[in-house]
């Protein structure tokens, strides 16, 4: 298998209340791929796609239960300490839950999480040692 992510699909309970939050609140831009009951969303070389919980459980033939944390979570880098705190302010107000403040960390950068309407956990982090390539993709 070759090291490469292509789509993460996050289960959901509200398909439309999810797309309001991404779509309408942070200006996410849904791929034509899109169907009725799955959205995916271009992120600079991975797909994200929004699906039905229970039907994405019963998919991976596994049960549908609440987990506080599945030890999963998505990171957004930004480029400034100030764009974490305008994602993290904007977040909160589309009805995100702030679990961690942004703040500076342990490592030298600022970041922080919140969790999504249906609780998918994403860090929010400014790193003064990551660079960017011209299509604001990570370089290691």
């Amino acid at each position: 298998m070759k090291q490469k992510i292509h789509i993460i699909t996050l289960g959901v309970q509200r398909l439309g209340k999810t797309l309001a939050f991404y779509e309408e609140g942070l200006g996410w831009k849904r791929s034509e791929a899109s169907k009725e009951k799955i959205v995916f969303f271009e992120t600079g070389g991975i797909v994200i796609a929004f699906f039905d919980k229970s039907e994405l459980a019963k998919d991976a033939n596994v049960a549908d239960g609440v987990c506080e944390f599945s030890g999963i979570t998505m990171a957004y880098n930004s480029k400034s300490e100030g764009e974490v705190d305008e994602v993290m302010k904007k977040v909160e107000g589309l009805g995100a839950t702030i679990i961690k403040p942004a703040e500076k960390t342990f490592w030298g950068g600022y970041g922080g999480y919140f969790k999504d309407l249906d609780g998918h956990i994403f860090e929010v982090a400014y790193n003064p040692f990551v660079e960017f390539d011209e299509n604001d993709q990570i370089i290691l």
